[in-house]
């Protein structure tokens, strides 16, 4: 790529024949972005305006919300601009920076859903204790770690990534991922290792303990009476949905780093796709669905819509 003004230009390779599809992919994703703005806002203005939704676990659901409009916001526009260019580039820099945003977002999803299982867990088997431990203060200082934790650990990385020049030139991919660091030349085993050592911390403990809290939950509810059986299904099934949702485009973005040069075009193309343009809609479907005090509250303001 050439360098203009000492600015470094990555191109992106992963569209397929967008010459020829440009604006059916520009009406797609335009469409698909204004449903994520609208729903995940309309979820957030809900719990806002409802006084018997703040609580904790309303809270964290407007807190994925939220993010969900932040990593889309991250990736759309620029999007947009692509397909509607000649040339698919980015600056070096700006992709270092939609990376920051990409991967910083991601790790507080899976913060944001380990603060839900815990907040699940002493809701059904502490119930007596409930009041005192999910104070305002625990909630505020578990929504700034899910924001502040992943992002610490990734601006190392990108630090890291802006010490050396890349030697590559050419992204497989729509938007800046993890394989922006596999530019240098040669491949730097620190930034590897921090890699997995981020990959770990932000996605993997907190799965791990997701799955820990959600085992005692269903082992509790198991031998307790049937409405607290009832309860425990009505509110950890959506947010356990979610967090398959979600580990499994994770996945995706796993495989397609390590083995980007293995798939066809196409196929990369689309599973990148899936983690653009089904996750942050799932969200408030799942949480507008399944939630019954969410759900309520929907259904009125649909009424109200029809009736205005």
């Amino acid at each position: 790529m050439g360098d203009r003004l000492n600015v470094t230009y990555i191109t992106l390779g992963g569209f397929v024949e967008v010459d020829k599809y440009r604006y059916i992919y520009f009406l797609i994703m335009f469409t698909v972005y204004i449903l994520i703005i609208c729903s995940n806002a309309t979820i957030v203005s809900l719990i806002w305006i409802h006084q018997n939704l703040h609580e904790p676990m309303y809270i964290f659901i407007a807190a994925l919300s939220l993010n969900s409009v932040l990593l889309s916001t991250n990736i759309y526009p620029k999007l947009f601009i692509d397909v509607l260019s000649e040339k698919q580039i980015i600056s070096y820099s700006a992709c270092l920076f939609q990376y920051f945003i990409f991967y910083s977002l991601g790790g507080s999803e899976f913060i944001l859903l380990s603060a839900m299982a815990y907040d699940r867990y002493v809701s059904i088997c502490k119930p007596l204790q409930y009041p005192t431990i999910m104070r305002k203060t625990t909630v505020s200082i578990l929504l700034l770690l899910a924001w502040l934790l992943p992002a610490l650990h990734v601006v190392v990385a990108v630090a890291l990534g802006r010490k050396k020049k890349p030697c590559n030139f050419s992204l497989k991919g729509i938007f800046c991922n993890s394989s922006v660091l596999k530019f240098h030349c040669p491949s730097s085993r620190v930034v590897s290792i921090y890699g997995l050592v981020v990959l770990l911390n932000v996605a993997l403990v907190p799965v791990l303990f997701i799955l820990f809290t959600y085992t005692k939950i269903f082992i509790i509810s198991y031998r307790s009476s049937r409405d607290v059986r009832k309860k425990a299904a009505q509110t950890c099934l959506p947010h356990l949905l979610v967090l398959i949702s979600f580990s499994c485009l994770c996945a995706y973005d796993v495989i397609i780093a390590k083995l980007e040069s293995d798939f066809p075009r196409t196929v990369r193309l689309i599973m990148t796709l899936q983690m653009v343009l089904y996750h942050p809609l799932f969200n408030p479907i799942i949480y507008g669905l399944k939630m019954k005090e969410i759900s309520k509250h929907l259904k009125r303001l649909f009424c109200q819509v029809k009736q205005g």
